[in-house]
């Protein structure tokens, strides 16, 4: 079993933890009671990942990161958006 096929499950299930948020934020147009220094701080993290992915040659960590990276910052952009709004 190549251990590239666990890297991607993992990807998918992590990354695929932000899309809820995201989907909420945007519907509901309240960012109320999401943490930004958690997104940052989060975002810091994931494009570091992303760059160890790069490093060691790991498509699932590049790919996970980079997908999830965009996810952290949508929600980021919605909750700038809807600051005041709350």
């Amino acid at each position: 079993m190549d251990v590239e096929i666990i890297g991607f499950v993992a990807a998918l299930l992590t990354t695929s933890a932000f899309v809820p948020q995201v989907i909420k934020v945007w519907k509901s147009k309240s960012s109320k009671g999401v943490s930004i220094s958690m997104y940052l701080v989060l975002l810091l993290g994931v494009f570091l990942w992303g760059v160890y992915g790069y490093l060691i040659g790991s498509t699932s960590i590049m790919v996970a990161n980079t997908v999830t990276g965009f996810l952290q910052m949508m929600i980021l952009f919605l909750i700038f958006k809807n600051k005041g709004k709350d």
